[in-house]
């Protein structure tokens, strides 16, 4: 699902990734763990295609990034990737259904479907009263939901999420995780969770570290 090869991000004169080589199959759910500064926020930025490398390789479901347009990319990520993190960029102008279904609107997408799809997965994760209220409405823990519900509208092959925990307490930490592995392996999607949480990254079978811009594990 994910191939990157020797894959290289500076800032300026800094060096943030040093030569990333790293391969994830389709459907697996790993971690990457590090340290605030070592880099793992950046490759999950550059594998999600938000950023573009200063030098390598970066391939996702077969696309090579590097061969694609940026209206090519652009499209790829809003139906083939879903993005969780750790601030919910809910847009407040929105209800929290029309924030979950602008992807939709974005594809150019019939929404009936997706309106459906939307409140399945409300239900689920128990944010069904909050289809109606706007972000500044419902609390942080529910806003998060509501966000992950946005991630997975479209039905992503990649789910990236980065420091998805980081507002929640332990408990509601705990119960976000199990859902984001959850629905991911309900709906096929490839999971990466970046996190510097050892009790997260132990709930995970695949665990990348990372320190100084490059994997030591």
């Amino acid at each position: 699902m994910i191939q990157v090869i020797d894959l290289r991000k500076s800032y300026s004169e800094v060096e943030v990734l040093k030569g990333i080589n790293l391969q994830l199959e389709d459907k697996s759910q790993s971690v990457i763990l590090g340290s605030s500064g070592s880099g793992k926020s950046t490759l999950l930025y550059l594998v999600g295609g938000l950023e573009t490398p200063t030098s390598g390789k970066i391939s996702v479901g077969g696309k090579d990034y590097s061969k694609l347009s940026d209206g090519e990319l652009s499209e790829f990520r809003n139906n083939q990737i879903g993005f969780v993190f750790q601030f919910h960029f809910l847009l407040s102008s929105l209800t929290c259904e029309q924030n979950i279904l602008l992807p939709v609107k974005i594809a150019g997408r019939k929404q009936k479907p997706f309106i459906e799809l939307t409140e399945m997965l409300a239900k689920y994760l128990g944010v069904t009263h909050c289809l109606k209220k706007y972000p500044y409405q419902i609390s942080g823990g529910e806003q998060q939901r509501v966000n992950i519900i946005r991630a997975l509208i479209l039905k992503p092959k990649l789910l990236l999420c980065d420091e998805p925990t980081g507002n929640l307490d332990s408990k509601n930490s705990e119960k976000v995780i199990g859902l984001l592995k959850e629905l991911a392996s309900e709906l096929g999607s490839t999971l990466v969770v970046v996190t510097h949480d050892l009790k997260i990254a132990s709930q995970f079978p695949y665990k990348i570290t990372i320190e100084d811009g490059q994997l030591i594990r």
